[in-house]
């Protein structure tokens, strides 16, 4: 299904909805700015770039999924582990904006649309997984390894349904042979197996800088990881 892609292109979504959600989009950014500076301090500051020049690099390698279907890393799950909600969602848009001006990946009168499904809905959904999670899941290497696993699965499908509704609304004839049911099912299916590549990649990454400086991961909160025996001791 062409056109069928989480970095919108130009003519995928009409104009009232393309403007909706930019409009939209601005406010929640604006109020993440205004929650992210709460969070913000030195440690916080230069994480940020980071991991906005992280997700951006990781974003230009793709990865095969399917027979002629290949994704790459979003960076919600990820941006959310490392440097919140607020300052994670900021940081995906950076690097959405960036990637539309210069690289041309994702439609210019679709970058609202798409830093709302990415940015926005991606990390908010991660995040939410995220703090249930860790409640309940050991604070071990493999505790986190299958936080950030299972949230960049919830957070790539999330942004994957977003997209479906904003289809529903106001999407173009680009897709008008498919019914809304099978570009559902579609996307859901492809961005299942992107997520589960994103989760490894989102694991691994988290994984190695908590265990070797677990105070910039944000998730836990200055918390250290567990080892097995102190789990098992403590039981």
């Amino acid at each position: 299904m062409d056109g069928l892609a989480l970095h919108i292109g130009n003519g995928v979504l009409d104009a009232p909805v393309s403007i909706a959600y930019a409009v939209l989009t601005v406010v929640a950014l604006v109020f993440c700015v205004m929650r992210g500076r709460q969070d913000l301090d030195d440690r916080l500051a230069p994480m940020a770039g980071l991991v906005a020049a992280f997700i951006f690099a990781v974003q230009m390698l793709n990865f095969p999924v399917l027979p002629g279907v290949s994704g790459h890393l979003l960076g919600g799950a990820l941006a959310a582990l490392l440097v919140g909600p607020w300052v994670g969602a900021l940081c995906v848009a950076v690097v959405l904006v960036v990637q539309a001006l210069v690289f041309a990946d994702g439609g210019i009168t679709a970058l609202g649309p798409n830093i709302f499904n990415m940015a926005l809905v991606g990390t908010a959904a991660a995040y939410g997984l995220i703090v249930l999670l860790l409640r309940v899941l050991p604070r071990t290497a493999a505790g986190l390894a299958a936080t950030a696993l299972l949230a960049s699965v919830v957070s790539v499908v999330a942004a994957a349904l977003s997209f479906v509704l904003q289809y529903a609304l106001g999407g173009t004839t680009q897709l008008v042979d498919y019914g809304l049911g099978a570009i559902a099912a579609t996307m859901t299916g492809t961005h299942l197996l992107i997520g589960v590549g994103e989760g490894i990649i989102a694991a691994t990454t988290v994984v190695t800088v908590a265990k070797t400086r677990p105070d910039l991961v944000y998730a836990l909160r200055g918390g250290r990881l567990a080892t097995t025996s102190t789990v098992g001791g403590a039981a």
